[in-house]
Order: C-alpha cells, then sequence, then structure tokens
C-alpha cells in the first residue's frame, strides 16, 4: 500500500487541507442506512404511463414489483404482445420482479357451494361472461402469464400474484396457493388512489394523503396507466414521492424482500 505524502511547509497545510475538505465531502455524499422500507407495486392497465413510470423508477434508482396481465393498451395492442418484449425484457434487466395478474384480467364474483368459483374475464374469448371455474382452471389462468412472459423475455415469473381489482375469495386464495402462488394486497396507505376521478381527487391530494401515510413495510399498489382517470398519477405524484419519501429516509425493495414473501419465493424456487 502506497502511503501519502505531502510536501513541508506552507504547501502542507494546504494539501492537508484540501484533503480534510474531499474527505468530508465524500462522507457526507455516502448513503444513508435506511430508516424503512416501501414496497411498490404496479399492476398492467392501459399502459399510458408505462414508459413514463419506468423512466421514473430508473432515476430514483428505485425497483418494483409488476403484476402483469394481457390488457387492452393504448396503442392498440396488448400488454402480453410481442411488441411488449422490449419494455419486460428493460425492466427484467434492471432488476425489478414480476407476478401474475391472471391472463384475461379476471374479476373474482363468488365462490359456489360445489367447490368452483364464479369468475369473470375482462378480456379473452370469454370477456364479460361468468364462467365457473375449478381450482386447477384458475391455475391454469396464472401460468398463462408465466408461460407468455418467459416467452417474451425469457425469465420467470416469481411466486405471486394479485386478483384484479383486489378481489378475492376463500376459495380462490386456497386456488391460487395450491399451485404455488402467494396473493399480494396492499397497505390500506397503500392505495395510489390512480383509479379515482381526477375531477374530485387531484393529484396533489393523492400525494399528500401518500406522504403523510405510508409507513415503513408498506406496499404501494398503482397502475401502468387507468383509462378512466384525466389527469394521469405519473408522474406527477409517482416522482415527488419518490423523492418525498427519500427526504423521509425510506429505500425501495421488491416483494423479494418482503418478510412475509421472501422465505415462499426462496421455498418456491428450489
Amino acid at each position: 500500500m502506497t502511503m501519502m505524502t505531502f510536501p513541508a511547509g506552507p504547501m502542507r497545510l494546504a494539501c492537508l487541507l484540501l484533503a480534510w475538505i474531499v474527505a468530508g465531502n465524500v462522507a457526507a455524499a455516502a448513503p444513508a442506512a435506511c430508516k424503512g422500507t416501501i414496497y411498490l407495486t404496479f399492476d398492467t392497465g392501459s399502459q399510458s404511463q408505462a414508459t413514463l413510470i419506468a423512466d421514473t423508477l430508473r432515476r430514483h434508482h428505485a425497483k418494483a414489483t409488476f403484476f402483469l396481465a394481457n390488457e387492452k393498451t393504448v396503442n392498440g395492442d396488448f400488454s402480453l404482445d410481442p411488441s411488449w418484449a422490449p419494455y419486460w425484457k428493460a425492466l427484467v434487466a434492471e432488476g425489478h420482479a414480476f407476478g401474475t395478474h391472471t391472463f384475461d384480467h379476471v374479476y373474482a364474483q363468488r365462490d359456489l357451494p360445489d367447490g368452483k368459483i364464479e369468475m369473470k374475464p375482462q378480456f379473452g374469448a370469454q370477456a364479460g361472461k361468468k364462467v365457473a371455474w375449478t381450482g386447477q382452471q384458475v391455475c391454469d389462468e396464472l401460468n398463462r402469464v408465466a408461460t407468455r412472459f418467459h416467452a417474451l423475455t425469457g425469465a420467470t415469473l416469481d411466486p405471486l400474484w394479485r386478483a384484479p381489482g383486489g378481489k378475492l375469495t376463500p376459495q380462490l386464495r386456497a386456488a391460487g396457493a395450491a399451485c404455488g402462488y402467494a396473493h399480494v394486497g396492499w397497505a390500506p396507505a397503500g392505495f395510489s388512489g390512480d383509479e379515482l376521478p381526477s375531477q374530485t381527487w387531484s393529484n396533489a391530494k393523492l400525494l399528500q394523503q401518500s406522504l403523510a401515510g405510508l409507513k415503513d413495510g408498506d406496499i404501494v399498489m398503482a397502475h401502468l396507466g387507468i383509462w378512466s382517470r384525466k389527469d394521469p398519477w405519473a408522474p406527477a405524484v409517482l416522482d415527488p414521492l419518490l423523492s418525498g419519501l427519500e427526504q423521509k429516509g425510506f429505500c425501495f425493495a421488491t416483494l423479494r424482500d418482503h418478510p412475509d414473501y421472501r422465505q415462499h419465493i426462496a421455498e418456491q424456487r428450489r
């Protein structure tokens, strides 16, 4: 190891002072320890804000978990079409995590007495119809996303899923668990409100609500675009939200690090 030497006299004093200033600046620039962790999650949607959200996360060095369904987008295609492969591949490369949101964005209606579950797909061949599914059919629907995601990116989903609208029945939860998927909801303060009407829920109001309510360990839920919202949530809320949380000392992580899911993911990957 080479020792640093300084000249004698006034020049030595100046060098010592410069070294002290540099050392102080390096210490000031060093990242502080996290005071808590927030888990950002995004569901597919109209995809109108998808690029803006990815860019914002990248700028903040924030990792998130994405729940994917094959939803119609503002481009006229669907979110799991080959045209979206570059987008998903880029997010994979950046270290984000991914779960299934049912392929046809299927809403749970109710549990049926015979053990089946009444479901209502939003897209696909049975769009708008109520269908009675067995647990195996639910599993097949969740796995359709896994198969398509691997075909698009070469990567695998994490064994996590989220029911569209957060609508979950006991039999539906059990069906997901039976084929290895843990269901992920969100914290009360984690409801971003991005699907609320902007006429009554302004972005400023949603931002204030999130900054005031989010705490360590909370899961945040937002979408990659909502058809009905006139004043988009991203980037108007997302960018200042991340900045505000960072100022409070929060860090961001995927659900792979969440204490409720970390062990499940590890076990399913063995």
